[in-house]
């Protein structure tokens, strides 16, 4: 296969001119291509007047090196066909089967590898299965009460079920895990389209279908998914893990525990502790969720109000304040809505929510401010949780429970408002008007301010005074980390900390990932159970 870059079209050009811009950059008459593959596409909005669409493709063609070679352009090259390996098996022997804690991206990611390689593992959920979880959801955001085992933090899919389902990462991927993510995506449900472009999103609606999807063949392998098991304490004898105890409850012992238990579950960081298992502070985010028109995102990214080749626009906007601290949009939601994403009585929390055709009348994203363990001014690992914890009680107290809103002019004025301007609002749960100011302390009101000013200037508007303000954004990621040697354990043989609760993972592809890591991990380590699997079952 031949690979070529920098193929350039307009975005609503037809199927076939992409096979003739790739003819044409290897100097070979259209017939002789036999086949096409996009690897690639992203979008050049530089230009309002001439957005355009750029590619990197596959084509597959008769003596492809006297072709590169006649070709003489700098973006055609050999293909690179490498792809994703899961190691071989180890040699100890697995007395038990391996337990994975949580299910959402990091613990399904590393339960369907293991499954599909003879492992056979638990998985064990505190919430319910995702189609309960939703119920329990839309109740509690009609005003019902919050299930404390099954919200917009736990259940089946993770926190990630009810959120944009954005599946890009910075993360550098040398052995192609990313890759291997979103064709195990693809697999379970997702559009192919996500292989290949530049910002790949699935959204809430479609996700929550891929999650039922993979526990199905979880369990068909031989593998068990348990919804209602929390874990509620740690057997661990001389450094090494020995079982787990469930609901206080029930013993399961087991001798691989991977722990993908989500940045929220702040009772089990607590058990943690005191069972001694190493965890560190470690500095995150928080802030506040922020809503324009979507019209209004989109006129200042692709220069008109609707696009319906292109869809809901989105950005990216960083700054860094007077005061040293980072200012940044983070999970931006086009088309999206604000949603009550508390898990805790007494204690509120705010996140943003898209569906997959992302056709809300307004964008959303998270305006944060980076802290750190400075400011947590104590010496504990869960220093990080009090913080969040006390920030989340001072927005629960705003509103009685409500989510606290305010038009970011009157925010940055100091005043209550007291109606709504030109910006409808969007959320799911109930909310009200209340004193942000009152939320965050001014040593990060005043970066934020700083920063939408700033922001206003690259995206005209966006610091209008009737920009719809909600808080508190406190979920950022994780504000422990579980420290792990290079076998993926800490320093208690047999568990292994994974994703986004551990600190190595911040969103749905990169918590993925690293559940991959740890189940090649355990492949290294353990012989598989030699339960007899389906012959249709894919061992990839």
């Amino acid at each position: 296969m031949i690979r070529i870059n920098q193929i350039k079209l307009p975005i609503d050009h037809k199927e076939e001119e992409l096979k003739k811009k790739a003819a044409k950059a290897l100097r070979i008459p259209v017939t002789e291509i036999k086949s096409l593959k996009i690897i690639k596409q992203s979008i050049d909005a530089r230009k309002k007047e001439e957005i355009l669409y750029i590619y990197s493709v596959e084509v597959e063609t008769a003596r492809e090196d006297a072709v590169i070679h006649k070709a003489k352009n700098v973006n055609v090259s050999k293909a690179d066909k490498s792809d994703y390996k899961f190691p071989g098996n180890g040699t100890e022997i697995l007395k038990q089967r391996p337990v994975i804690i949580g299910s959402g991206p990091a613990g399904l990611f590393c339960g369907i590898l293991l499954a599909r390689h003879g492992y056979c593992p638990v998985l064990l959920e505190r919430g319910e299965d995702v189609e309960s979880r939703k119920k329990s959801v839309d109740a509690f955001w009609k005003g019902g009460s919050l299930n404390l085992q099954s919200n917009v933090q736990f259940g089946e899919g993770g926190a990630g079920t009810f959120s944009d389902g954005k599946l890009n990462t910075l993360v550098k991927d040398p052995l192609l895990r990313g890759r291997k993510v979103l064709e195990l995506f693809v697999e379970f449900g997702a559009d192919p389209s996500i292989l290949y472009k530049n910002k790949p999103h699935i959204g809430t609606d479609v996700l929550s279908k891929i999650v039922k999807n993979i526990r199905t063949e979880i369990i068909r392998l031989g593998g068990e998914v348990r919804f209602g098991s929390c874990v509620t304490d740690f057997k661990i004898t001389d450094g090494r893990l020995k079982g787990l105890i469930i609901n206080g409850t029930e013993t399961l012992d087991t001798e691989a525990v991977v722990l993908a238990i989500g940045h929220s579950a702040r009772d089990t960081f607590e058990t943690l502790l005191k069972r001694q298992v190493p965890m560190e502070q470690k500095s995150f985010a928080v802030g506040l969720r922020i809503q324009h028109p979507q019209k209004m995102i989109n006129l200042s990214q692709y220069g008109t109000e609707n696009s319906s080749i292109l869809g809901a626009a989105d950005y990216k906007l960083t700054y860094k304040s007077s005061s040293g601290r980072g200012v940044y949009s983070f999970c931006m939601c086009p088309g999206g809505y604000v949603v009550n994403a508390s898990s805790e009585e007494g204690r509120l929390a705010v996140n943003g929510m898209s569906y997959h055709a992302r056709d809300g009348v307004n964008s959303n994203s998270a305006l944060i401010v980076t802290v750190t363990p400075e400011d947590f001014k104590d010496s504990s690992p869960l220093a990080g949780v009090f913080y969040q914890r006390k920030l989340e009680e001072a927005a629960f107290a705003s509103c009685n429970g409500r989510i606290p809103v305010q038009l970011y002019g009157d925010f940055k004025e100091g005043k209550l408002s007291q109606g709504y301007g030109n910006v409808e609002p969007a959320f799911e749960g109930l909310y009200d008007f209340g004193d942000l100011r009152n939320v965050l302390p001014s040593y990060l009101t005043e970066p934020l301010i700083e920063g939408i000013e700033a922001f206003g200037s690259r995206i005209p508007g966006f610091s209008h005074y009737d920009a719809i303000l909600a808080g508190i954004e406190s979920r950022t990621s994780s504000p422990v980390r579980i420290p792990r040697n290079e076998n993926m354990e800490s320093q208690i043989t047999g568990l292994y900390p994974c994703g986004e609760g551990a600190g190595y993972a911040g969103g749905i592809t990169s918590a993925a990932m690293d559940g991959l890591k740890c189940a090649e991990a355990i492949a290294k380590k353990y012989k598989n159970l030699l339960v007899k699997i389906d012959e249709s079952a894919k061992l990839m």
